[in-house]
């Protein structure tokens, strides 16, 4: 559905994510359990039922249950078309939104998304998101951050925009210095500031990225791995499992 790249319904006994980003805004229900999480280095305490959490675009994150107990989470990605990327800002400051209006809002989107057999409905589902979007305003205009735009702030957005043109050919770091006219230390110490992981584990969360949209679409994993960037499958499959907590080819199967 426009407006919507990806649901997911996750229930993971045991599973710790590694630093990543996402090129969507990440709209997570916890519906059991407990998520402890660091958002642009910065750690949160952990959630429970009832909150919503709020991830924004490009900025890195991780996540990991807490005490062993596992948990249960819905998420919806929504892409910069519903919420734009200029409101990250105030997404940083607060993710946790403690909002049962907004909570509910979310959890009724989900059930008009469900398949037509199973009673979803694409129009109400287009009107209960138009709904989610509006809430989620009141607390993203809020207050935002003044604009940054140092020179260094300047040299990593080039080098994102730049990993970003390059996700399946790759880019040596020879290169990126050549292109950018920067020294390769520089070059790497402004990226990790402003977005708060190095450029190669950057561009492995958008190698990622792309390939759970092709896995969704159907393709199959030993395909895939090529055409986002990877080596071959496995090497597909070891960074894939470490990201999603599942293989491509069981990832894949969910989305058939």
């Amino acid at each position: 559905m426009a407006g919507i790249s990806e649901v997911l319904h996750a229930n993971f006994a045991e599973h710790a994510y590694p630093v990543h980003t996402h090129d969507t805004w990440d709209l997570m229900l916890l519906d059991d359990g407990v998520v402890d999480f660091a958002l642009d280095r910065r750690r949160h305490d952990a959630t429970d039922a009832g909150r919503v959490v709020l991830l924004p675009p490009g900025v890195p994150h991780d996540g990991r249950s807490v005490g062993g107990l596992g948990f249960r989470k819905r998420v919806l990605y929504l892409s910069t078309d519903v919420l734009p990327e200029r409101l990250a800002g105030t997404a940083v400051d607060g993710p946790i939104l403690l909002d049962p209006a907004l909570h509910d809002r979310v959890h009724l989107l989900h059930q008009a998304l469900r398949p037509p057999e199973d009673g979803g409905d694409v129009l109400e589902a287009e009107s209960r998101l138009a709904f989610v979007r509006e809430r989620l305003l009141t607390h993203l205009d809020r207050r935002r951050p003044p604009p940054r735009d140092p020179a260094d702030h300047r040299l990593a957005a080039r080098l994102r925009e730049l990993l970003d043109s390059r996700v399946q050919a790759g880019l040596s770091l020879d290169e990126a210095t050549r292109v950018l006219h920067a020294h390769p230390t520089h070059l790497i110490r402004c990226f990790t500031r402003a977005y708060g992981l190095p450029p190669h584990t950057y561009l492995t969360g958008r190698r990622i990225d792309r390939a759970r949209a092709l896995l969704l679409a159907g393709e199959r994993p030993v395909d895939v791995a090529g055409a986002v960037g990877f080596y071959d499958q496995a090497h597909l499959s070891r960074h894939f499992t470490r990201h999603m907590g599942v293989p491509p080819a069981r990832f894949g199967r969910r989305g058939a």
